[in-house]
Parts: structure tokens; C-alpha cells; sequence
């Protein structure tokens, strides 16, 4: 699940924020990977002493309100997997040397993942950890050489806004991150995990202690080599999909172009599965069903979810977006649109004592439950002009 935050999104938004504002929103991945492990724990908690989100959500606001909720945010699912698959569609174009367009090679990812989503829930997982893994190895090498001064650096860590574009970029890294998919999920696989009981409350958090680590590290090297190398060279916004890599190569040669193209591909297909699974749990449920990952009904909609991903062709020329401003946009909609939702949903869930008894959430966690709301819903407002704008407007 902290594998599913880490996607081609993340890439292209950390480098965007690199780009654009230099050091300034390191705090913000630091900020987002807080939020986003908290808001799981709660979730894990939710699920190990309550129920799932969603069976709460049924419980609370019936049948039709559940399935209204499940839709709204399977939309925000589908965006991100047409986003995913065009990433690694333009990967594989370019390491092709153009030989192979990119709209094919999405058509062939999305089936692809349709395979791989379909195994067991161990071998995706070990999948997954082994990806994450190699993803941080790989920017990290790219960043260790970049000559980024370590004060300027340390600078970026102490928040700041330094205009309104800024708060839209905030906005990507916190929806990339904190990633709402995450609050259903949770709840749900705790027990595929084996955690059932209040024991199980430290390995769970280790476990998400350990995954944000390697996300956020990853991220934050992504965005300080975008800093210190893109701007000197004149980028002042990323292009095409292969920008970052492009002033990579006058820096370091051919080599850095290679990995940072090879990453975003494998960070791209290491998100499609896990976000596509959430409307296959989260409808089932919301219609007063027990899914299981080998059940009809979980089968059926995450094939016909996850296959609408083929159509990522037809989007990109419909709005006229490029694969970066799909890549960029597509998260950025669910840090506006549905982060807000889930969000207040989870914090209501586990502060609900009928559902949680004796382990409602402290004070402490309330606060920071809270920030996670309020920080979501004031990016929400904040940002959502200039998103539909760049949305309809032919991009960033």
C-alpha cells in the first residue's frame, strides 16, 4: 500500500516542485509522508478494532449514500491509472529511441496489470517491496552527485509558501502522498496482514514506519537533483516526460537519463495495481458485499476498472494533455477532490465510538487527524481554480 503512494505522480510532482521552486516545498513531502502514515495507522486501527471505512460508511449513511461515496472516488482511481499507464507507455518510447509509440505500449500495460493484479496478495506484495526498494536505490544514486549545497537544502525543510503556484504543487505532493486509497485499504487487509488484536499495533506501525521512510527518502531525492540541476541549466517547467532526464544527461551523460526513465516506468506500473484494486473492495462493500480478491465481483470490476485504462490514448487527445500534464494532474485531482472526502470520512470513523469502543482516537491523534482535514480541504480550495484551468486548458 505505501508502494501504491509512490508512483509516476510522484516522480514528475517532486520534480515539478524542484523545478519551479527550487528547495522551498521539501517540507511539504516530509509534512505529506506524516499525514499519510498517521491517517494509515488510523486506518489499521480501524480496521484491527472497528470495521473497514467503507462498512462504516454503509452503516452510516446507507446503501445509496455509500455507493454515491465509492463512485465519486473510483473516479479519482481511474484518473490515476490513465495517468500510470501513459507513464509507462512514454518510458518505453523513449528507451525504444521512438521505435515504439507510447499509446500502445499503455494499452499493453494496463493488460499487463490486469494480470499481476489478479495474483495472490503475498506475491504482489513481494513485488512491490522489491520495486520500492530498487526505486530508492536509483534516485538516490542520481542525487548523490547533483552538488546540492547542504544549507540551501536544509532551508527547504522549514515551510513556506513563496506564491499560489506553490500551494497547487503542495497540493500534488500531499495527494500523491497521503494517498486516500490508502484509508480503504488499510482497514480492509489488516487482516491479510495477520493483524487482529492490540499486539499487532507495533508490527503494523514498523511496517509503515519502514515503507514512508523509503517513499519520502525517495521523493525528497527526487525533488532536491531536480533543484540544483534542472534550473541552472534554464528549465523553468517540465516540458515533456523526458525533461528531467534530458538535464540529467548534460550533467551526468547518459547513464542518469537511463535510470530516472527506467524509474518513473517502475514507479508508474508499481502504483496501477493497489490503487485499482480499491473500487473493486470499496464497491462490493458499499452494496453490502464481502469481497474477496477471488470472488466475481472483485474480479469483475477490477478488470473493467483497471482496463479503462487502454483509454488513456483517447484522453490525452481529447483535452489535450501530454503525458506529464497527466501524470502531474491526475494525482493532483485527487489531493483536491477526493483526498478532502476520505479524509473527513476516516476521521469520523475512528472517533466514532460505537464503531472503535475504548480505542477512539487520543487527543493527540485527533490533532493531527485534523491538520490532515484541514490542510486537504484548504489546498482543496485553494488550488481548484487553477487545476481546472490546467485541466481543460491544455495542461501545465
Amino acid at each position: 500500500m505505501v508502494a501504491s503512494y509512490f508512483g509516476s505522480g510522484s516522480v514528475f510532482i517532486a520534480s515539478q516542485a524542484g523545478v519551479a521552486h527550487g528547495y522551498t516545498l521539501l517540507w511539504a513531502v516530509v509534512g505529506a509522508a506524516l499525514l499519510g502514515f498517521m491517517a494509515q495507522d488510523m486506518s489499521a486501527r480501524l480496521g484491527i478494532h472497528g470495521t473497514s471505512l467503507m462498512e462504516f460508511i454503509r452503516e452510516k449513511l446507507g446503501r445509496g449514500g455509500a455507493l454515491f461515496v465509492a463512485l465519486f472516488l473510483s473516479i479519482g482511481c481511474v484518473a490515476w491509472t490513465l495517468g500510470l499507464v501513459a507513464a509507462v507507455g512514454a518510458a518505453v518510447q523513449f528507451l525504444s529511441g521512438g521505435a515504439v509509440g507510447w499509446q500502445p505500449v499503455a494499452v499493453a500495460t494496463t493488460l499487463v496489470a490486469i494480470g499481476i493484479g489478479m495474483l495472490d496478495y503475498d506475491k504482489v506484495e513481494s513485488i512491490m517491496i522489491a520495486m520500492m526498494l530498487s526505486l530508492m536505490a536509483i534516485y538516490v544514486i542520481v542525487m548523490l552527485p547533483s552538488g546540492a549545497d547542504p544549507v540551501t537544502v536544509a532551508t527547504g525543510f522549514v515551510p513556506s509558501v513563496p506564491n499560489a503556484a506553490a500551494l497547487t504543487v503542495a497540493a500534488g505532493l500531499l495527494g500523491t502522498t497521503a494517498l486516500w486509497p490508502n484509508f480503504f485499504l488499510e482497514s480492509i487487509l489488516v487482516e491479510s496482514k495477520g493483524w487482529t488484536d492490540e499486539s499487532d499495533l507495533p508490527t503494523m506501525r514498523k511496517d509503515l514506519a519502514v515503507g514512508y521512510a523509503v517513499g519520502g527518502v525517495t521523493t525528497i531525492a527526487i525533488l532536491i537533483v531536480s533543484a540544483a540541476i534542472l534550473p541552472a541549466l534554464g528549465y523553468t517547467t517540465l516540458d515533456t516526460f523526458i525533461t528531467p532526464g534530458e538535464a540529467l544527461v548534460e550533467v551526468f551523460g547518459a547513464w542518469a537519463m537511463i535510470l530516472f526513465i527506467a524509474g518513473a516506468a517502475a514507479a508508474a506500473f508499481n502504483s496501477i495495481i493497489p490503487i485499482m484494486w480499491t473500487p473493486a473492495y470499496i464497491i462490493p462493500q458499499a452494496l453490502g458485499h464481502e469481497p474477496t480478491k477471488n470472488g466475481r465481483l472483485f474480479k469483475l470490476i477490477f478488470i473493467g476498472g483497471t482496463g479503462l485504462g487502454v483509454l488513456s490514448p483517447v484522453v490525452s487527445a481529447a483535452l489535450g494533455l501530454s503525458v506529464v500534464d497527466m501524470v502531474i494532474l491526475f494525482p493532483t485531482y485527487n489531493g483536491i477532490f477526493a483526498l478532502p472526502l476520505a479524509a473527513v470520512l476516516l476521521f469520523w470513523a475512528v472517533n466514532d465510538r460505537e464503531t472503535m469502543g475504548q480505542y477512539t482516537n487520543s487527543l493527540k491523534l485527533n490533532v493531527v487527524n485534523a491538520t490532515l482535514v484541514l490542510l486537504a480541504i484548504v489546498l482543496a480550495v485553494s488550488s481548484a481554480r487553477d487545476f481546472v484551468g490546467m485541466l481543460f486548458g491544455g495542461g501545465l
